[in-house]
């Protein structure tokens, strides 16, 4: 955890921002994976995390906005859980350490509820993403789940938006230990990668790191010579001269924050001349846009022009022609970039989606576009210091979108469908680094990891 003065200003900050009545936050329970004592590994809710910072399943906080108070509901351990899980920090030590007014055991929690509503006192609560907080909402507040999806705090939910969206020192220490992770398991990759291995091989070494020096992945592991799938999970493919490999992974800190990095490397040690063509095209499109990034700089602008370095890049290659500014507009550009520049994040790698990206990307005069491959812009609003996000263009050749646009001659003024084709069975290429907004510019988080086409090469062969 962190300082106890840390969690309390948090929770100062929250009350000021609204307007009275109680919020209720739900920390998440255990999940089984085949009976009940045989659980998924826990992860926290991020926001009760940031509040809060006890890391224990199923205990729930009430803050009373007018009284001051912020109560913890948890059940101490007994005698039958010390004897299979040792003796652990008491939940009122934890409490103490939060800064937390009260400790009372989990079914007062429903007393607290009902004398709110009684009182007819304003109950806050977040939109729920888990299946047991909407069945106990269900049971505290008599509500449907319908009433509970349209009853959802927007005051709540924009208050921990904006509050969170900002990074403070401490959160930054945490995203660049969980760096240190990552840049290891990239690393890693790069000297594994050889004609013959396994995906797995790779995918299995890289979540052990992130195990061994955090919390683990702060998402599923990434990792595949079938790069033109954006998130493919699966580790099943054997290595081939040739292929190039896309490894989109990054570590959790022990505190929960995260690290996201992609990088795209030749399985064989060396770049083609088309990969390389490729690749630096990906490259220039990144590390112009992080060029762009300051205060107050729309991130949509950003990915746009990302979007017109990579249409002008294939246009020389052949692949995309006619006016690129105009392409661009109508969204031609996106046969190869069909998705969003990047991301927030946090104590989620994308954070705060459950929150609804609306709220964390966008702003009420800026609405998410339905252009192909714009929808997918997962941020798009201004930018203001303490924003961390992510920068991460990619091109890919994906054989069922290619054929379906050329079927119906779609932009056929403004791609080469002929010499598109020639490039099947390519793969993909993205490239991924974490930036901080400063007060004058941004600082690309964590140490250096080889992105030059060079200083890959010379990694890769390290154990060819």
């Amino acid at each position: 955890m962190f300082n106890t003065t840390i969690y309390q200003k948090r929770r100062t900050v929250l009350q000021n921002r609204l307007s009275g009545g109680i919020v209720v936050f739900f920390g998440n329970q255990g999940s089984p994976m085949n009976y009940m004592d045989n659980t998924y590994r826990f992860r926290q809710d991020s926001t009760f995390l940031y509040y809060f910072g006890i890391d224990e399943p199923g205990i729930s906080v009430v803050m009373d906005m007018d009284a001051s108070t912020a109560t913890l509901f948890a059940d101490e351990m007994d005698v039958d859980d010390i004897i299979w899980m040792g003796r652990l920090q008491t939940f009122r030590e934890k409490a103490e350490l939060s800064g937390l007014s009260s400790v009372l055991p989990s079914d007062r929690l429903g007393e607290v509820l009902n004398a709110a509503l009684k009182n007819k006192r304003k109950i806050h609560f977040l939109n729920p993403y888990r299946a047991e907080h909407v069945f106990l909402l269900q049971d505290l507040l008599g509500l449907s789940r319908k009433e509970i999806t349209g009853q959802y705090s927007k005051e709540l939910t924009l208050a921990v938006v904006n509050q969170r969206n900002v990074k403070g020192p401490e959160e930054i220490e945490e995203i660049e230990k969980a760096h240190d992770a990552t840049r290891l398991m990239h690393v890693t990759a790069m000297r594994m990668a050889k004609p013959g291995l396994l995906e797995s091989e790779i995918s299995g070494r890289i979540e052990g790191i992130a195990l061994s020096q955090g919390a683990g992945v702060s998402f599923p592991v990434i990792l595949s010579v079938r790069g033109e799938i954006l998130h493919n999970h699966t580790h099943t493919n054997r290595m081939q001269n040739g292929d190039l490999l896309v490894n989109d992974s990054g570590a959790e800190s022990f505190m929960h924050y995260a690290a996201d990095i992609t990088r795209t490397f030749p399985v064989s040690g060396l770049f083609t001349t088309r990969q390389r063509e490729v690749y630096e095209i990906v490259l220039r499109a990144q590390m112009e846009s992080i060029g762009k990034l300051k205060p107050d700089i729309h991130y949509k602008e950003v990915h746009l022009n990302a979007a017109r370095i990579i249409a002008e890049g294939l246009k020389d290659l052949g692949l995309m022609k006619g006016d690129i500014g105009e392409a661009v507009e109508q969204g031609a550009h996106a046969l190869f970039f069909p998705h969003g520049l990047g991301h927030m994040m946090g104590l989620d790698v994308h954070d705060m989606e459950n929150l609804g990206e609306q709220f964390v990307g966008y702003e009420d005069n800026l609405k998410r576009s339905d252009q192909f491959g714009l929808a997918y812009l997962r941020l798009a609003r201004d930018l203001k210091p303490g924003f961390v996000l992510t920068v991460e263009p990619g091109i890919y050749f994906i054989p069922e979108l290619i054929a379906q646009w050329k079927k119906t001659n779609k932009f056929e003024n403004f791609i080469d469908y002929s010499k598109v084709e020639t490039y099947l069975g390519f793969g993909g290429i993205r490239i991924e680094d974490d930036v901080l907004i400063t007060k004058s510019g941004n600082r690309v988080l964590g140490h250096p990891i080889p992105k030059s086409v060079s200083d890959i090469e010379a990694i890769c062969r390290e154990n060819q």
